[in-house]
């Protein structure tokens, strides 16, 4: 007999950057080319320390650690924050097995099955992943292409808020928008979270990457709101270290901290090694962080010049992270990324790009949107580009 699925499991949504793969799959095995612009894995090396570190600290047994990671770890992100203004101590600082973790524990510490909490969408698609796996809901304020994807009205805000709201989750930079908010769109946030005694979840991955001369804004950098604040980090996209899978989740509050090191212990441990290679990662500063940064300016603006010669396409220039989000001259950005996989090709190549709809809550959002990942050389961005905007022209020109 087989056992019956789970409602969880049921109702958890596939991931929209990777469900599409099996098609890119088929397309490689036919010998075509795919620019992947679907996922946010930079090409660029992983810095030489990383290595080092690991090989200098080369345990002859590879053990637990503790469960709150290394305290030489916690005490290196100490210091690097410490470079950006924000003033935590490694007490203050838990490992874990990447951002997605450190945003699943601090759902899994505010909230119970059934509570809500207020996101803007379009948002970092794992996001409902982990909600629906925790049985939380997120409850959506939207923002719009037309806009540039920036922060919605507090009004927004308020008609969504309920006693059964208990935090607000978003990203800064944003992943997928590239939208940096400003100084004053984060006060709203703030002011709006001590109005209705909510918990601020702040997702800092991308804060090294702000464009023409921006800041980016930290939740720690405001005073009056520490206890109702949690910020999860990640050195994935910093230091070209997605597989190294190490993030943090990172708060002030006391009780918050304590209740996520009980998840913290029941997973045991981050990877002792890449615990690591990743207090190597740490000793790097502006010099290294600036030219990865200057590098993705450039990659920004050749797909930003690239896709506004094509007609009909709405796209504002991203202001940070290294995505894009635009919406296409066509009715189902879905549909349309498959045909491209499995009907077109410019000289043996095609372009993969991410469906927005997927990085929604509200059912039937953003369906002619999609989320370009600029994580390839500047050239071959271009290219895809180009592709992708003949793609469009011959999809539309359909019978």
């Amino acid at each position: 007999m087989v056992s019956k699925i789970s409602k969880r499991a049921l109702e958890t949504p596939a991931s929209p950057i990777r469900r599409l793969v099996p098609y890119a799959d088929d397309a490689k095995k036919r010998g075509i080319q795919i620019y992947y612009l679907n996922i946010g894995q930079p090409d660029i090396k992983t810095p030489k320390v990383w290595y080092e570190y690991i090989e200098k600290y080369k345990p002859e047994v590879v053990a637990y650690t503790h469960s709150q990671g290394l305290l030489e770890l916690r005490e290196a992100f100490s210091k690097y924050y410490e470079r950006h203004n924000i003033q935590v101590t490694a007490d203050e600082i838990m490992v874990t097995n990447g951002g997605s973790e450190a945003i699943m524990f601090a759902l899994g510490v505010v909230c119970d099955p059934g509570d809500e909490v207020i996101t803007i969408e379009p948002f970092y698609a794992n996001y409902l992943g982990f909600a629906s796996y925790l049985n939380v809901k997120l409850v959506p304020v939207t923002a719009h292409p037309e806009d540039g994807y920036r922060l919605p009205p507090m009004s927004e805000f308020e008609k969504v808020v309920s006693p059964k709201t208990k935090a607000i989750l978003f990203s800064n930079p944003s992943n997928p928008t590239g939208t940096v908010y400003t100084y004053e769109e984060m006060k709203t946030i703030v002011e709006f979270a001590k109005k209705h005694d909510l918990v601020i979840i702040s997702d800092e991955v991308y804060r090294e990457f702000t464009f023409d001369g921006r800041k980016h804004i930290s939740i720690f950098h405001f005073e009056g709101i520490e206890q109702q604040v949690i910020m999860v980090d990640s050195i994935s996209k910093r230091y070209s270290a997605c597989g190294a899978r190490i993030g943090t989740f990172v708060t002030k509050n006391k009780e918050f901290y304590k209740n996520a090191l009980k998840f913290a212990q029941a997973r045991l441990c981050p990877a002792e090694t890449t615990q690591f290679g990743a207090i190597g990662l740490l000793t790097l500063g502006e010099d290294y962080t600036n030219s990865v940064r200057d590098e993705y300016q450039k990659r920004r603006d050749a797909t930003y010049e690239a896709l506004k010669e094509i007609p009909g396409v709405v796209v504002h220039k991203p202001e940070g992270a290294f995505y894009l989000s635009a919406k296409l001259p066509v009715e189902n950005a879905e549909d349309f990324i498959i045909w491209m996989l499995k009907e077109f090709n410019v000289d043996g190549k095609t372009t993969m790009v991410s469906p927005l709809s997927g990085f929604y809550a509200t059912p039937g959002a953003g369906m002619s949107e999609i989320r370009i990942a600029y994580v390839l050389e500047a050239d071959k961005l271009a290219d895809a580009v180009k592709i992708l905007g003949e793609g469009i022209k011959v999809y539309n020109s359909r019978k």
